[in-house]
């Protein structure tokens, strides 16, 4: 009998992209929608980036790249690295991917076996536990509440990590919540994995350059420069450049993690395209004003975001300081009604919003937080408010 591989029955399609399709589908019926569901930023990158994309399409050969990036590409990045307080890096330290999904995927194949333990905090990004899941990982989940701000402690950290945990996976700032780790909680967490040596380390820190408050940014090497020897670096174009339909992607690592993910890659998609290159490294090279302004765009959208929530009887949201995410915890809608229509779940609250007002949300429990929902908060500001209107209009009619 013909089959699919076992694998197939823990691949997941991605519930983020279910809910922003049906958003799509409801808007192009005709429904007026607030879409609050995708994490894209909206914005646009600098015109140099697409001057050079265009003069590499005028010398385009059409021939193969190279399966770990090309020279000028590693090099953008070796600096965009530099200047995140991360030098010393060389080429045999880089791969590239489509996308940094992509890259996740290629670490997870080449670290981790089947039945091998991956742990990683909750909320996460939903991605990780899919990929563990199609690759036979054993996950374990690190519960991190809103009650401690959706941040992972040292205690919990040290009790998680055992000698039978291949890979600790941490994402600052965080995708959902916004969270941003402190240059003191960064140094507290490290001090634990310098003392657990069996253990991968991966920081998944595509969001670094949206870091709001003047906080920083902040990763274990710097606290604990002894952990690169074991710690890889993942970061993207797709939010600091606002370039997501690019699939740029990158890790920064140890060279036989390096030359795993380059020989993946000569397996999956031999070389990202040229085009994509130019690109990238102008974008890497370039102007870097763009970011900047959206990253000050983004920390005023945040004030105005919390500060709508907050006022929502029953609706607690820890204030993000970075990212473009908001993650109310919207639990004390349990057990209440809309209208006709009972809210059990954080799924039955984002599907009853959506219906009576258009707004679409991700439910918490996507990302292992079923208390809560996201907020992108990167729509228009028009939208922004309409959407936030209609929240708290939502929350106040419930019975």
């Amino acid at each position: 009998m013909l089959r699919l591989a076992q694998r197939m029955s823990r691949a997941k399609p991605s519930a983020i992209m279910v809910i922003a399709d049906k958003a799509k589908k409801l808007k192009a019926e005709g429904r007026d929608i607030v879409n609050f569901s995708i994490g894209v930023p909206n914005f646009l990158p600098g015109a140099h980036v697409y001057e050079a994309a265009r003069k590499a399409l005028d010398a385009d050969t059409g021939q193969y790249g190279s399966n770990r990036g090309r020279d000028d590409l590693l090099d953008a990045f070796i600096a965009h690295l530099a200047r995140a307080g991360l030098p010393g890096y060389q080429r045999e330290n880089i791969a590239v991917g489509v996308g940094a999904k992509q890259v996740i995927y290629n670490l997870a194949e080449a670290l981790l076996d089947e039945g091998d333990e991956i742990a990683f905090p909750t909320p996460y990004w939903t991605s990780y536990l899919d990929i563990a899941e199609i690759v036979g990982a054993k996950v374990k989940l690190l519960p991190c509440p809103s009650s401690q701000h959706y941040k992972l402690t040292p205690d919990q950290l040290d009790t998680a990590i055992t000698p039978t945990t291949r890979v600790f996976l941490f994402n600052n700032p965080s995708n959902p919540t916004g969270m941003v780790y402190t240059r003191e909680e960064i140094a507290a967490l490290a001090s634990v994995l310098v003392r657990k040596p069996d253990t991968w380390i991966i920081t998944d820190d595509i969001y670094h350059r949206m870091v709001f408050d003047g906080l920083g940014y902040h990763n274990f090497v710097h606290s604990r420069p002894e952990l690169r020897e074991r710690t890889i670096f993942i970061d993207s174009l797709s939010k600091t450049y606002g370039m997501p339909g690019w699939r740029v992607g990158f890790m920064a690592g140890p060279v036989a993690v390096a030359k795993a993910v380059v020989t993946l890659n000569s397996n999956h998609i031999t070389n990202i395209p040229e085009i994509t290159t130019a690109a990238a490294v102008a974008a890497f090279s370039g102007p870097q004003d763009v970011t900047e302004r959206q990253c000050a765009d983004f920390a005023l959208r945040r004030d105005r975001v919390v500060a709508a929530l907050t006022a929502i009887p029953g609706v607690s949201c820890p204030r993000p300081q970075g990212a473009f995410y908001a993650f109310p915890d919207i639990s004390s809608a349990f057990g209440r009604r809309h209208g006709s229509t009972r809210i059990d779940n954080d799924v039955d609250f984002c599907a009853a919003l959506l219906d009576a007002k258009g707004v679409a949300c991700v439910p918490g429990s996507a990302f292992g937080e079923p208390r809560a929902l996201r907020i992108s908060y990167t729509c228009p500001l028009p939208q922004l408010d309409a959407g936030l209107k209609r929240i708290a209009e939502f929350c106040g009619e419930l019975t």
